[in-house]
């Protein structure tokens, strides 16, 4: 058989993206083109559709597995595909194990209408070996389960895909694609699949491999050696981490390929690009990912920064969101992490094209903060209804929930009472945590510019950061020992206290006297933010904590995260320490348990799943563990 090799499709693929631009106009340059050519090739579960979906790229190439539910009486159903953490009714369990970011090893535990199997796939060279296992022995049911493998290609890439004598043939541009079966797999059932497939009793164990026939004992031979290789990846100091395992594991399960674009990025979850069309890159919740990912992935970060800031709308904001079929946010933009994880990964990797490629985009976002959100010298959220074209959709557009939607905290109770002028559509409420993650956003983006030889833009990035640092002091309140957030209006103080209230400490803003009194005052204090679980929403002595509903109390990553790198700018080592530790407490509890890396949790219990609007598998809950990996490596 003709081996797998460069295809003219592939080489058409990879010409058109050194060349040209993606279908929103903003270009690649040749660097980061070579990293998407690099990401995008191989097996790996690249179909944000099922977890339980292995696709060759760059061909498309597309082996599914199935499972068909039998019963005696009239309750039959098929198991299509695979998500982590859906929760509806009759939803599937995954339990998800290790996952290379290559795909060179995934593993996971699967549970459907009584059925337990476990999932594994490795790489050998060009080749796939995808096993299933059943688990149990017993089954629900006096017919036992069927297992289909089914073979296409997806998002209309070309190829003919045909069922020969004792395997199916693949056809593409490259070559040829054999896929063979360790059993019969003659079953002729009536599912719901497009294209060839294998079909067999599931009582056994039983694998695909690609490329030439194996047998289950040789299969398992090289998954045995790509799961060492994979735990290998993972040592530090010769030892096993498991902060690093699970930040490739969630990384790994998260991270698909958008056949829009041609381009690999990790998306918040599966579920959440499911139900907005494909995929959703939020601004900030992209950049984390970025982060995250740089444990053990240079690509894979520099793809989630740089695909983040290609969502640059013409007005020259990053857009809050965007999603499948080119629609994004254009009326409001979400905190201004950028510049810092920009300049975080350069001092981790040292490439300056990367510099060079996100400059532009990240300067223009910088001073459009200065342009459309100052008011009265201070920084506030906005929602901007006239930014063309409008979202008939979203009737939050230029509206004070708009605005709220704009700083990332949905329904904070910070911003309960908080008034929106609709003249200038801005929150008539200077945000501290808004200004002070944009003082940070400045000194990052001036140290770009240093390392660039932009002068003159430097010395504009410096000025900006003094000025806001100037209105900042302001929010100051002695008597209470914290910054304070101000009504616009009236010209008061509002005494209710969040996370971001220690946000000038990420500027280097507070004094070390004043950081030492937010500390000692409030963050260490138990009846606002210490305690077992740790850093709630809202203070804990706040009215609106108990609610414990999304940013009303509950505990989110990216706050504990910008926490802790406000608290590295200060000598507090020892609350630093315990910090790290108490966040690490808290992702790895549900991570060991049930799998699952949260998008908040409650800060009561310490349970993500105690209510449905809490994402059982969105990437930035890993920030919990990043923040004790960073602490532990000095990264």
């Amino acid at each position: 058989m003709k081996q797998i090799g460069l295809t003219a499709t592939f080489l058409l693929c990879c010409f058109s993206i050194i060349k040209g631009q993606s279908p929103d106009g903003a270009p690649r340059s040749r660097n980061y083109s070579l990293v998407q050519q690099r990401l995008s090739q191989g097996w790996n579960t690249w179909d944000v559709n099922s977890v339980a979906t292995q696709v060759l790229l760059p061909e498309g190439l597309a082996i599914r597995v199935g499972l068909k539910h039998r019963t005696t009486v009239a309750s039959e159903s098929f198991l299509a595909g695979a998500l982590i953490g859906r929760q509806t009714t009759g939803a599937e369990h995954v339990f998800p194990g290790p996952h290379a970011y290559g795909g060179s090893y995934t593993d996971l535990r699967l549970s459907w209408r009584g059925h337990d199997l476990r999932l594994e796939s490795a790489h050998d060279g060009r080749d796939l070996v995808f096993l299933a296992t059943p688990v149990t022995s017993q089954h629900p049911s006096s017919v036992p389960p069927v297992i289909v493998f089914s073979v296409n290609f997806l998002w209309q890439r070309q190829g003919s895909v045909e069922r020969l004598p004792g395997r199916i043939e693949a056809r593409g541009p490259s070559g040829n694609v054999p896929v063979y079966f360790t059993g019969d797999g003659s079953l002729r059932v009536d599912v719901p699949v497009s294209g060839p497939y294998f079909a067999s009793s599931f009582q056994q164990p039983v694998a695909v491999s690609t490329g030439k026939p194996r047998t289950l004992e040789e299969i398992r031979s090289i998954i045995d050696r790509q799961r060492a290789a994979y735990i290998a990846s993972n040592l530090r100091n010769g030892k096993p981490s498991a902060i690093a395992d699970a930040i490739q594991t969630v990384l790994g399960w998260d991270t698909i390929f958008d056949p829009e674009q041609n381009r690999v990025f990790s998306p918040v979850s599966r579920v959440w690009s499911i139900n907005w069309g494909g995929y959703v890159l939020f601004d900030w919740d992209t950049f984390f990912a970025a982060s995250l990912s740089s444990v053990g992935d240079r690509d894979l970060a520099y793809a989630n920064a740089i695909e983040t800031l290609r969502e640059l709308t013409p007005e020259g904001f990053v857009a809050n969101f965007a999603r499948a079929g080119g629609w994004k946010s254009f009326d409001r933009s979400e905190p201004p992490v950028g510049s810092i994880t920009v300049a975080d990964l350069y001092r981790k990797f040292r490439d300056r094209w990367f510099l060079q490629d996100a400059f532009e985009p990240l300067l223009r976002w910088n001073r459009w903060w200065a342009a459309h959100r100052d008011r009265d010298s201070y920084l506030v959220w906005g929602s901007d209804p006239g930014n063309p074209p409008r979202n008939l959709d979203d009737s939050s557009v230029g509206t004070l929930q708009g605005a709220k939607f704009e700083s990332g905290l949905d329904n904070s109770p910070m911003y309960d009472g908080a008034s929106y002028d609709s003249s200038s559509h801005q929150m008539e409420f200077a945000d501290v945590g808004l200004m002070g993650m944009y003082i940070a956003d400045c000194d990052a983006l001036a140290y770009i510019a240093d390392i660039l030889g932009r002068s003159a833009e430097s010395h504009e990035l410096r000025e900006r950061a003094a000025k806001y640092r100037k209105s900042l002091a302001t929010l100051w309140d002695e008597k209470s020992g914290i910054y304070l957030n101000k009504d616009l209006r009236t010209g008061e103080f509002s005494r209710r206290l969040s996370p971001t209230n220690f946000y000038p400490m990420l500027a280097g803003a507070a004094t070390p006297r004043q950081a030492g009194r937010m500390v000692h005052e409030h963050l260490l204090n138990p009846e606002e933010f210490w305690g077992q679980w740790v850093i709630p929403s809202i203070a804990r002595n706040d009215p609106a904590f108990h609610d414990q509903n999304y940013w009303r109390g509950r505990i989110w990553g990216p706050m504990n995260y910008l926490v802790y790198l406000g608290l590295r700018n200060y000598k507090q080592p020892e609350v630093r320490k315990e910090f790290a530790q108490k966040s690490l407490d808290l992702f790895l509890r549900e991570w060991e348990k049930n799998g699952h890396v949260h998008e908040n949790y409650n800060a009561i219990t310490g349970w993500g799943d105690d209510v449905a609007s809490s994402d059982r598998f969105y990437h930035w809950g890993a920030l919990l563990g990043l923040i004790e990996y960073e602490e532990q490596t000095g990264n």
